[in-house]
């Protein structure tokens, strides 16, 4: 029996940090969430899916699939098997320097390109070969995939952000549903309907979001584990373990010793 769950995540000095996850086997669904990259991810067993509000994505064993910063979605992972891919987080700043000043948008998320899905996998398993300009190949890889596949066409996100600015003004720390609706002076089941309309996600899903990106800060500094979990609003070091695979498929400590 194949092991499964076997992840693995690296940091790369490259551009303003480009970050890679190696996932082997994964069995575990990645719930509702958000990046504020592009994800790039080339497809190396089972079929990739992703759920979108809108749309529904299935992408085979050696395309590329792509979700656009800012984009709510989820991944179902196969439970018997589980899928195998890696995915470069790449900043959109990045890909819009590379497109001469202009936005990038990947209108078709599901890539086949067999050149592709090649150069990404070689770039993937050489991170550490000083042989190579890892960073020039990256960049004529993206490159590529922005002159045949992206178009001018912008991600719109919600233009209310009444909500998010309120939750991100460190009131994620200590979230209450029924206090934040108090505070918008309306019933928790209208608030959830609303904030849903401005996000795509739920309140808790957001606000465990930010706890997280607090978390990964604080986990690159000399905090002791349990001194994060308790800064970014979990309730323990296994709260913070346990939410954190959920949502970026590894564990803090290897997180941290990317």
């Amino acid at each position: 029996m194949k092991s499964k769950n076997l992840s693995d995540y690296k940091r790369l000095p490259y551009f303003d940090g480009v970050e890679l996850l190696y996932a082997q086997n994964h069995t575990l669904d990645f719930p509702n969430h958000t990046h504020d990259t592009f994800n790039i991810a080339i497809i190396l067993n089972q079929s990739f899916c992703a759920k979108l509000p809108s749309n529904f994505l299935k992408a085979p064993v050696g395309t590329i699939c792509i979700t656009n910063p800012h984009e709510v979605h989820a991944t179902p992972c196969d439970k018997q098997t589980g899928n195998t891919f890696h995915t470069f987080y790449i900043s959109p700043e990045v890909l819009k320097e590379i497109n001469k000043g202009i936005d990038v948008f990947f209108k078709d998320r599901v890539i086949y390109n067999n050149e592709l899905f090649n150069n990404f996998y070689f770039l993937s398993q050489n991170v550490h070969n000083t042989l190579i300009n890892f960073e020039k190949m990256l960049k004529n890889c993206l490159g590529s995939l922005i002159e045949e596949y992206s178009t001018e066409l912008h991600f719109k996100s919600c233009q209310k952000q009444l909500f998010q600015t309120f939750l991100t003004e460190d009131h994620f720390e200590k979230f209450s549903l029924d206090r934040t609706a108090r505070y918008f002076g309306i019933d928790k089941y209208k608030f959830l309907r609303l904030f849903k309309q401005e996000t795509g996600l739920s309140p808790n899903s957001f606000v465990i979001l930010k706890r997280i990106d607090k978390a990964k800060k604080l986990i690159l500094g000399d905090c002791d584990l349990l001194d994060v979990a308790i800064s970014s609003g979990f309730y323990d070091a296994a709260h913070l373990c346990r939410e954190f695979k959920r949502y970026t498929g590894v564990t803090p400590n290897t997180y941290k010793n990317a």
